[in-house]
């Protein structure tokens, strides 16, 4: 899998999340990823985004490092010509430039497609914007939650809106453009032609509405906020807690598994009752159903009752916190560790979750990098810029370096 792109060269012109997120999966399948961070602003915002708990005296922050792995840094001040030629050069020697600037910013800056394609023909301009080239709006995840209707779904019933406690909007737009990249980079390899491709933060939103979206257009039905419960289907989603006060959640899918279901709890006779005994009725029931199941679950203990779930092929889980979720193996396969260039130790976490064929293995990155940590190495070494000129570009501020 490290071998997929590894001759591919990006150029990130993205902060925050959604945009920093593709660049981190491209490094993950091997390309060269340059992360241009504004010298104006101190580079990347999230740098400086942290919890209590973290050194408030580095610029990795836990936030900045969730999508900065396998990059290196280069700080620029766009505003000066000089700069400006920097990303040009780049811009030559590169197969993909990432950008999420809204509607109009690229092209004040100098750095919108029509004018980065006259330094490259072949060139693939991945753009990430809120609203799509027709709103100039910048897009925040937690406004895309609430305007494409997640927001307004969650939380408990009779409850207000909640917004969702990851940046998911941001996640599934970079998903869209991480798709539309790799089939730009196959066109591409058939026609040799560059291409411009766009996601927004919004479409990308609703349309992963899925089954919601389709009980309103289907169903003519304005979903509410049901907590954890599932509109369709019953018991899927709800959260019980057995004898030991540990909370689980079922996703029971067919009558068939209700009937196990029932089985397991030592109420047989429930999914005989035909106010229970198909779907469709315990979904008008559910109300009725649900304080019956917590009685039963709340008679034993979490561990036995999965166990036991399992065996019968019943689909149920536990809810765990965090550190409960990184005891799982399966989550610690997307584990890296490394070392800072100051010599911190750091972990972070695979954003690519599938594999190639059963031979391929994980590349290993590079710890996130320190704001402007790459900055001469990259004139130096992919521009040829002499030390004397590199010098000079940083007495002028073009350029920053940390010394």
């Amino acid at each position: 899998m490290n071998q997929l792109l590894n001759d591919i060269r990006v150029l990130e012109l993205a902060n925050v999340l959604a945009g920093p997120s593709v660049g981190m999966a491209l490094a993950e399948l091997g390309a060269r990823v340059v992360k241009v961070e504004n010298l104006l602003t101190l580079g990347d915002v999230t740098r400086t985004w942290k919890l209590p708990s973290e050194d408030p005296d580095t610029n990795i922050s836990g936030y900045f490092s969730c999508v900065n792995w396998g990059k290196k840094s280069l700080a620029i001040d766009l505003n000066k010509p000089e700069g400006l030629d920097i990303v040009y050069r780049l811009t030559e020697v590169s197969d993909i430039v990432l950008v999420s600037y809204k509607p109009g910013d690229a092209e004040k800056l100098k750095v919108d497609y029509n004018t980065l394609k006259q330094y490259n023909k072949s060139l693939i301009y991945a753009h990430l914007t809120g609203y799509g080239l027709k709103n100039e709006r910048a897009g925040y995840d937690a406004i895309i939650q609430a305007e494409s209707g997640f927001t307004y779904m969650n939380g408990e019933q009779g409850g207000k809106p909640v917004k969702m406690p990851v940046a998911l909007m941001d996640i599934l737009a970079g998903h869209q453009l991480k798709e539309a990249i790799l089939l730009a980079l196959l066109n591409r390899f058939r026609k040799g032609e560059g291409t411009y491709i766009e996601a927004s933060l919004i479409k990308s939103g609703v349309a992963a509405l899925a089954n919601q979206a389709t009980n309103w257009l289907v169903g003519n039905s304005i979903p509410q906020r049901m907590g954890s419960d599932h509109p369709n289907i019953v018991p899927y989603g709800r959260i019980f807690y057995t004898r030991d006060e540990k909370p689980v959640v079922l996703a029971v899918g067919s009558d068939k598994q209700f009937a196990e279901l029932c089985s397991i709890l030592g109420k047989p006779e429930l999914a005989q009752d035909p106010k229970y005994s198909t779907n469709f009725n315990r979904v008008k029931n559910r109300n009725e159903i649900y304080p019956i199941l917590q009685d039963l679950v709340a008679q034993i203990d979490r561990d036995p009752f999965l166990n036991e779930l399992a065996r019968r092929r019943i689909p149920a889980g536990g809810v765990y916190n965090m550190q409960e979720v990184f005891d799982q193996p399966e989550a610690q396969e997307l584990v890296m560790s490394g070392t800072t260039s100051a010599g911190t130790p750091i972990k972070g976490l695979r954003t690519v979750a599938f594999s190639y064929n059963e031979n391929s293995k994980p590349l290993e990155l590079a710890a996130p990098p320190y704001y402007g940590e790459h900055t001469i190495q990259i004139l130096k070494e992919t521009l040829g810029f002499s030390n004397d000129c590199i010098e000079g570009l940083i007495n002028k501020n073009v350029v920053y370096a940390p010394r």
